[in-house]
């Protein structure tokens, strides 16, 4: 005898990619994930999920800073190459742009971050067979 099937829960959920976009909590899929602009809520207000047992870090910044770099960094070249502008140009134009990039792909990239943990069931590496020091 075969077991029941059971709906699908995530049919009409939001993907991981829309719920990082509008700060979607992964279990219920309230819009609790954020308390200000890039800061988490400590848990949802929905669902009651503890946000603080994800461990995002650092990794969407430096992730974030690299990335846009590279693609300012193209333009700024193609640009100077192209039309030659004066010095300035670039201050005016690059330095916002690269803010408001890193700034603003901050919020979705550390979500997406979050939620990918959480879909993957990732936590803290604990296993008492892997100790510093052990015997081999």
């Amino acid at each position: 005898m075969e077991p029941p099937v059971q709906p699908d829960a995530t049919k009409g959920q939001p993907g991981t990619a829309a719920a990082a976009l509008f700060g979607c909590c992964p279990r219920c899929h309230a819009r609790t994930l954020f308390a200000g602009w890039a800061k988490f809520a400590d848990r949802c207000r929905v669902c009651g999920l503890d946000f603080a047992r994800f461990n995002v870090g650092d990794g969407p910044a430096a992730f974030l800073t690299l990335v846009i770099g590279a693609v300012i960094t193209g333009l700024a070249i193609w640009l100077e190459l192209a039309v030659e502008p004066p010095f300035w140009v670039h201050v005016i134009l690059w330095v916002p742009l690269t803010a408001a990039a890193v700034v603003g792909g901050l919020r979705g990239s550390k979500a997406w971050l979050l939620q990918a943990e959480y879909r993957r069931s990732a936590g803290e590496a604990v296993n008492d067979e892997w100790t510093m020091g052990g015997d081999d």
